[in-house]
């Protein structure tokens, strides 16, 4: 397991454990379809999907590719709209709600983490994790705060004043992790977060993930074509042509 360099007394800090129960349902997805119109025709790219995660669950989305798995998650995250269906994050249907409501709940009920990172290489570490707060209103002391919290529990306060160019793949995808946890967001969704990193450094991510899901409740969905790091995921949800094709419950997690 990584080592996070997390505080005794975490609940103080950033990373602190949800007070709600693992039988919460944080994420409820019911009858969504995209359907996108192109040159060569009608493209279904999800069929009626459905399914409800629980407060702290770890989720693995696997499929090939062009199944829907991305379409899904940007679903989710509310970066795209599903031709018909809901979805609904802590009992708010997400579409029922207009574009600027839609963006203020993005801000601060999702955290995303990416393969490619998708951090600002002209601003500093710093900045870069303090951003989402910024533009939730946050003030700018208590932006600071949670920015060196979450820095230091994360094990890379000695980063901040750098540039995300100057780190290696593994301490970026660090800063994305941080910067994803500084709204307290209700879901995680990391898309392919390994996918750009060697074997070790993306177990060592993998690993960081799993830990906040398991000891500190964070809701996690993942996208992943590594089917070691699904299986040591809560549950599995394989997509085949844009349908769920199974969804396993996996042991010893």
């Amino acid at each position: 397991m990584i080592e996070l360099n997390l505080p005794k007394n975490i609940t103080t800090g950033m990373i602190s454990k949800s007070p709600q129960t693992s039988d919460d349902i944080v994420l409820k997805i019911e009858h969504v379809t995209k359907i996108f119109d192109s040159a060569s025709g009608r493209v279904v790219a999800l069929e009626d999907i459905n399914f409800t995660v629980k407060r702290g669950q770890f989720v693995s989305i696997m499929g090939p590719s062009g199944c829907g798995k991305s379409t899904l998650l940007n679903i989710i995250g509310a970066l795209d709209r599903p031709t018909s269906g809901n979805v609904s994050i802590n009992g708010h249907e997400i579409f029922s709600l207009g574009d600027s409501e839609i963006a203020t709940m993005r801000n601060r009920l999702i955290g995303y983490i990416f393969q490619s990172y998708n951090l600002v290489n002209r601003s500093t570490v710093e900045i870069n994790v303090k951003l989402p707060a910024i533009i939730a209103g946050m003030s700018t002391s208590e932006a600071n705060r949670r920015a060196k919290k979450v820095l230091e529990e994360l094990g890379i306060a000695d980063k901040a004043k750098q540039k995300p160019a100057n780190l290696s793949g593994g301490q970026q995808q660090r800063v994305a992790i941080a910067r994803c946890l500084i709204n307290n967001p209700a879901i995680i969704l990391a898309d392919e977060p390994t996918g750009n990193l060697d074997t070790k450094t993306g177990q060592d991510i993998f690993d960081m993930l799993k830990l906040l899901s398991h000891k500190f409740g964070r809701t996690i969905i993942m996208v992943t074509h590594n089917p070691e790091l699904a299986a040591a995921t809560d549950r599995s949800v394989l997509i085949k042509d844009g349908k769920i094709e199974k969804d396993i419950l996996n042991k010893n997690n």
